[in-house]
């Protein structure tokens, strides 16, 4: 058996574990890392979303791309291995600004646009967010720790802070 495993989920991409595993995902730019845990269970999951919506793209097979089925997906892989979708709960990250641009229009809004779009779908679906760490303009890289729920967020400048 392998302890502590780091599970690295890439972009656009989903993955779930039980503790005392760590998923992680690095670069989180304008995409939002969603991370969703079962305290009792101890089940946790991370999906990496790009894009907010994928009815808005002909080319939308990977649902982990998207915001509204990457978050549907982590919830089905979740209750498959054992979670209860009544007792999940959030913490999310990312969704920055990484340039600035002369005529702002939504296209370019993209990371607010997902993290809009993020808490939409979770409202939706009931899960609370207990924490997030989402906006301005750096990166991050993520780990929830399924030991406990904890979420570090790490960051070039801004040091490691945990949720």
């Amino acid at each position: 058996m392998v302890y502590n495993a780091m599970i690295k989920v890439g972009m656009a991409d989903l993955n779930t574990c039980v503790s005392p595993g760590i998923l992680t995902t690095l670069g989180l730019g304008s995409c939002v890392g969603i991370t969703l845990y079962d305290p009792a269970t101890k089940i946790g999951g991370l999906v990496h979303v790009m894009l907010p919506d994928s009815t808005q793209i002909r080319n939308n097979e990977n649902k982990a791309k998207f915001a509204d089925t990457g978050i549907i997906q982590l919830v089905d892989d979740m209750v498959k291995i054992g979670g209860s979708k009544k007792r999940l709960v959030a913490k999310i990250a990312g969704g920055a600004q990484m340039f600035s641009f002369q005529q702002s229009n939504d296209l370019m809004r993209i990371g607010e646009r997902n993290v809009i779009a993020t808490k939409k779908i979770l409202q939706q679906l009931g899960i609370p967010i207990l924490a997030e760490d989402t906006g301005a303009n750096y990166g991050r890289t993520i780990e929830l720790h399924t030991q406990n729920g904890v979420l570090l967020v790490k960051a070039i400048g801004k040091g490691i802070r945990e949720f």
